[in-house]
């Protein structure tokens, strides 16, 4: 689709309001244009004089000074396996070329689909400031200079090389709203140091409030609004209570407590169909609930609920820490991370919302960094003790769309996928997934979802692992249910429909359809035998149509046709594969790609039926 084109479509997800909104916005950016005609670091002054007298207060953001037993990692997780200690100071690489993102004013940068330079999203990880909040939180607790003076070198170089409003670091109101969140953390640490210099958290805070009052001014609304303003509220709440400032704090929370019910299904869901941003959304809430109740204030009282609800749909997604069930994009994000490296980000976020929430949700074997550093450790120690919420057999988020199954011996996981696109006009990070499956055996996915690999270049592959071909799903004439406009635009929506389920803890029974090839209509039955560890799926189409059946595996598991069908191994993981169809069809074991991680992908084999017919059967058995 050309730009062009592009546009119109965006435009017609639009409503009057949000034009008339969109044309205000482009008037402040106009505005704006004089940082950078005259380039200014962020620390140099504040902008909005009216919020000068503005400073942090360390003991606001609810950080437990006094624990012990912390790590001191100096180093972050790159997205795409890039090596931090080459990137540390490249503040505008390109990462995916060896090209450099140009100083340019913000507004003007088109980082969308840059293929000549690189993936904006992956740069934005190193700019979003974790490693800052980390070293000044090392430097705190061990007083080593090392940690200071590296921290000093880094923001010298990233205030001096990104003047505010130049270059890719200020593309993203949300990417501003992260790194303003951990410039809090670093001041705060820095601060209870007691030993750093006046002038240095002089700066620091004048970038902070200047960053919190770009916030303010430029949050996401109306169809951009989704897990966007979420985190941009978070900034600002935070901020609130840090600077005593209580505009900012007031309305965040009132902004979150209101898109709770229009983000979030009353069973707990997501709304953005995507397990990453239902998680990343409750690490948003959860560390602004700690930041309100840290400040003895009551949360709103339909936080604790939604939190509770979220935090089971999460549990019932896992097999354990390292292995989770993920439909939707998955970029990765986090909104906070103080301990570094690489770690189980799902369990990390139950941690805090147990901690929150007064219920356990992880098994806490080892204690995130970023928890300990925000809870009492009697606290911590307390809810470890508490029984875990265990998601037994398996739970049908009927609001949310989502279907999970367990066998009797908790070594099958399923996940089943009858929820609507995405959320919104746009539904920006949903797949053409609908009716697709999952299914773990001792955590080894032996089916699998693609994955996401990447946002912001590379359209043709982003696409290739959102098609519905690529997914556990029947695609009528190789069709997908949905029409892709954009990395993160949609048109055309797949309309799915729960029919009727039945899980227990011995046989469970799930319908559910879709129109996405209207005038054909899809509907799939899945039965699971808890006990024998057999799936039988049931496809019917409304009217004959020519299909094609796929099963994507993950990487590394090895298919073998046999007389009764295919064998499928990994590891320890086996499963016999059935399929029975009446009529001619092709059968193939066909390379694809799996995304585990974004900015990857690994080489996978799909299994393939192609042909004509109005029903077809398979039945998956555990071996």
């Amino acid at each position: 689709m050309g730009r062009w084109g592009w546009y119109l479509h965006r435009l017609r997800a639009m409503s009057l309001r949000e034009v008339a909104w969109r044309i205000s916005q482009k008037c402040l950016e106009r505005r704006e244009r004089k940082y950078a005609r005259h380039p200014i670091p962020v620390t140099s002054q504040v902008f909005n004089q009216s919020l000068a007298p503005l400073t942090l207060d360390a003991h606001k953001l609810g950080i437990e000074y006094h624990n012990e037993g912390h790590s001191h990692q100096n180093d972050i997780h790159l997205l795409g396996g890039f090596d931090y200690s080459r990137y540390k100071t490249r503040w505008h690489a390109g990462f995916q070329t060896p090209n450099e993102w140009g100083q340019f004013f913000s507004y003007d940068i088109n980082y969308k689909q840059h293929d000549a330079i690189g993936d904006a999203r992956t740069n934005w990880e190193l700019n979003r400031h974790f490693q800052f909040a980390i070293l000044a939180k090392n430097y705190y607790h061990t007083h080593d200079r090392q940690h200071l003076e590296e921290l000093t070198a880094l923001l010298d170089d990233w205030r001096k090389s990104n003047p505010f409003l130049l270059g890719i670091s200020w593309t993203s109101v949300m990417e501003v709203a992260i790194r303003s969140i951990n410039w809090m953390f670093m001041l705060a640490y820095l601060k209870k140091a007691g030993d750093t210099s006046h002038q240095l958290q002089n700066d620091i805070n004048t970038g902070i409030v200047n960053m919190l009052d770009y916030v303010n001014k430029h949050r996401s609304r109306y169809s951009s609004a989704n897990n966007h303003l979420l985190i941009e509220s978070t900034a600002l709440v935070l901020g609130g209570y840090a600077f005593g400032h209580a505009p900012w704090k007031e309305d965040g929370i009132r902004t979150m407590t209101a898109e709770l019910e229009r983000q979030i299904t009353p069973d707990g869901v997501n709304r953005e169909m995507s397990l990453h941003y239902h998680a990343f959304v409750l690490e948003a809430y959860s560390l602004t609930a700690h930041c309100i109740l840290s400040n003895s204030d009551a949360l709103p009282p339909s936080w604790h609920t939604y939190m509770e609800r979220m935090s089971e749909f999460i549990c019932h997604s896992m097999y354990d820490e390292a292995h989770v069930l993920a439909f939707g994009d998955d970029d990765e994000g986090k909104v906070i991370d103080l301990q570094g490296g690489n770690f189980p980000y799902y369990d990390y976020v139950l941690q805090m919302s147990s901690l929150v929430t007064g219920k356990r949700y992880s098994h806490f074997v080892k204690t995130n960094e970023t928890v300990n550093c925000l809870f009492p450790a009697s606290d911590i120690s307390a809810i470890s003790r508490q029984p875990r919420f265990e998601p037994y057999e398996g739970k049908c988020f009927e609001q949310g769309g989502y279907t999970f199954l367990r066998s009797k011996d908790g070594e099958v996981l399923i996940g089943i996928d009858h929820a609507p696109l995405g959320f919104g006009s746009i539904a920006a990070h949903g797949h053409a997934d609908a009716l697709s499956f999952q299914l773990l055996v001792g955590g080894a996915p032996l089916f699998t979802d693609p994955g996401t690999y990447i946002y912001h270049c590379d359209l043709p592959a982003r696409n290739q692992f959102r098609k519905s071909i690529n997914h556990n799903t029947v695609s009528v004439g190789g069709a997908d249910q949905s029409e892709m406009l954009g990395a993160f635009l949609w048109g055309k929506k797949a309309n799915c429909r729960l029919l009727k389920h039945d899980i227990n803890g011995s046989h469970s029974l799930l319908t559910a359809e879709h129109d996405g090839y209207a005038p054909v209509t899809v509907r799939r039955t899945f039965d699971f035998d808890h006990e024998g560890k057999r799936l039988t799926i049931t496809d019917e189409l409304s009217q004959e149509s020519d299909i094609i059946l796929t099963y994507a595996t993950g990487h590394g598991v090895d298919i073998q046709q046999e007389k009764k069908g295919w064998l499928l191994s990994l590891e320890k993981a086996r499963c016999l594969l059935t399929v029975s169809v009446s009529s001619q069809y092709a059968a193939s074991v066909e390379p694809t790609e799996v995304s585990v991680c974004y900015g990857t992908k690994s080489s996978a084999k799909a299994i393939r039926y192609r042909t004509r017919c109005k029903s077809i059967t398979s039945i998956i058995t555990i071996l």
